[in-house]
C-alpha cells in the first residue's frame, strides 16, 4: 500500500494495483481490509506506530523535557530518512485520506500538541504560553516536513521513493526545528544555540535492534542466514502467514527464534506485519514482504548455489555448510 500510494497518490490507489503488487489473489485482501481505505488507514496505523515506537523511546531515555525533545526529534528524522515511503504516507499522503485516516491524523498531531505543551513547565519569564501555541509549533513542524518530503518524492525508482540527489536528509533540519519548538518556551537565547548544536547521536536499543544504523545495503547482508532466507522465502510464498506458520514452513521449531527473526526483519525493512486495523488482541501476525524484502528475496534467488551467507543452497538435499552455527 505505501508504495502504491507514493507512485499514484491517496485518491489514486485501488484494489487491483495493491493485490497486483503484493501479489495476493483478491479474495484474501477482503479477508483482511473492508475495502481499500480500510487498507490505508492499516497501513497509515503500522507506519504511525513505528515512528512513535522509536520517538517515545528516544524521548524516555532522556532526562527533562528539552532533552527528550532534541532525542526525539532526532530520532524521528533519522527513520524518516530511512523509511521515506513511510515518511511521506505519514506526513503527505495521510492529508489526503479519508475520513478515518484524517481523524486518526489528527489524533496522532493532538499527542505530538501535548508532548511539545510540556515545555510550558519550563518557560522562562513572566509570561507562559497558552496550549494553543503547542499547536502552532506542531502544525509548523509538520509544516516544514510536509514541503520537504513532497519535493523528496517527485519521483519513484525501483520502486523506492527518488529522494533526488543534491537534497539534504531531513536529520540536517533537526537544530532549526529544535530552535523553533524551544523559542515560544525557553526564549530567543536558548532557542539560538540549537542552531548550532549537532543532532544527538541514536542509542542502540536491546529490545529493538534497528535498522537505523545501518543503510539499507548493509544491514540484510550482515545477518543474511540461512533461517533468514527460508524465512524471507516463506513468507514470499505464502503471503499474511501467521508467526507458528512461518516457523513451520521453515524448519523452525523454537517460536522465540521465529519471533526474534520476524523482528529484526521488520525493523530491516523487509517484512511488515498487517493484521488489519480491525484486529482484536490475540489475533495472529500477518507476515507480508515489503517491496526491498521482495527484491532480496528474488536475487537471493537468481543466485548461484553457495553464494548466501550461510553457504547453503535452499531446497532439499542441500547439505554443505561454509561455517557452522
Amino acid at each position: 500500500m505505501a508504495e502504491e500510494v507514493a507512485i499514484r497518490g491517496a485518491s489514486s490507489v485501488t484494489v487491483a494495483r495493491v493485490i497486483a503488487r503484493a501479489r495476493v489473489s483478491r479474495r484474501l485482501f477482503y479477508e483482511l481490509f473492508a475495502d481499500i481505505d480500510d487498507c490505508f488507514l492499516a497501513t497509515f496505523d503500522w507506519a504511525v506506530e513505528q515512528a512513535r515506537g522509536v520517538a517515545v523511546e528516544a524521548f524516555t531515555a532522556e532526562q527533562g523535557w528539552r532533552e527528550g525533545i532534541r532525542a526525539g526529534l532526532a530520532a524521528l528524522l533519522r527513520f524518516f530518512d530511512e523509511q521515506p515511503l513511510l515518511a511521506q504516507l505519514c506526513v503527505v499522503h495521510a492529508a489526503g485520506g479519508g475520513p478515518r485516516v484524517l481523524e486518526r491524523r489528527s489524533k496522532v498531531m493532538a499527542e505530538l500538541c501535548e508532548v511539545v505543551d510540556r515545555g510550558r513547565t519550563e518557560a522562562s519569564g513572566s509570561r507562559v504560553p497558552g496550549p494553543v501555541v503547542a499547536e502552532g509549533v506542531v502544525g509548523a513542524v509538520v509544516a516544514v516536513l510536509y514541503t520537504r518530503l513532497l519535493a523528496k518524492g517527485t519521483g519513484v525508482a525501483g520502486g523506492y521513493v527518488d529522494l533526488g540527489d543534491g537534497e539534504p536528509a531531513l536529520i540536517e533540519l533537526h537544530g532549526e526545528l529544535m530552535s523553533l519548538i524551544l523559542l515560544p518556551y525557553l526564549g530567543a537565547a536558548v532557542a539560538g544555540r540549537e542552531l548550532k548544536r549537532p543532532a544527538p547521536m541514536p542509542r542502540r536499543s536491546a529490545a529493538h535492534p534497528r535498522m537505523l544504523e545501518h543503510s539499507p545495503q548493509e544491514e540484510p547482508a550482515a545477518r543474511l542466514t540461512y533461517r533468514t532466507v527460508r524465512v524471507l522465502r516463506t513468507i514470499a510464498e505464502l503471503p499474511a502467514a501467521s508467526n507458528r506458520e512461518v516457523a513451520e514452513r521453515a524448519g523452525i521449531v523454537d517460536q522465540g527464534q521465529i519471533s526474534k527473526i520476524l523482528t529484526r526483519l521488520e525493523f530491516q525493512g523487509l517484512v511488515v506485519n498487517r493484521h488489519g486495523s480491525s484486529a482484536t488482541r490475540g489475533t495472529p501476525n500477518s507476515w507480508w514482504l515489503t517491496e526491498r524484502g521482495e527484491a532480496l528475496e528474488r536475487e537471493l534467488r537468481e543466485r548461484p548455489p553457495g553464494q548466501h551467507d550461510s553457504g547453503r543452497q535452499h531446497g532439499k538435499g542441500s547439505s554443505s555448510r561454509r561455517r557452522s552455527g
